[in-house]
């Protein structure tokens, strides 16, 4: 488990490396990263995948749930 000042740590190691790079491909890299990371994941999936969550959604809404301590019950022998 990382600490944050392991992480602070680690950003900042980055912010000094990156400023040190001449390869602007490697920017680029990382740019496309930063982007990826900011993408709305709801855009990436399939109108399928869309309809299912809004089903599920739905369902919930109208209590049509099954509570965890039942599906443990039903799936115990695989867990």
């Amino acid at each position: 488990m990382t600490t944050d000042i392991e992480m602070l740590d680690e950003k900042l190691a980055l912010i000094q490396w990156i400023s040190t790079v001449d390869d602007f491909s490697v920017i680029e890299r990382i740019k496309k990263i930063r982007e990826e990371e900011t993408e709305d994941w709801w855009n990436s999936i399939s109108v399928e995948e869309k309809e299912s969550i809004e089903k599920g959604i739905i369902d919930a809404d109208n209590g049509n749930v099954v509570q965890h301590s039942e599906v443990r019950k039903l799936y115990e022998k695989w867990l």
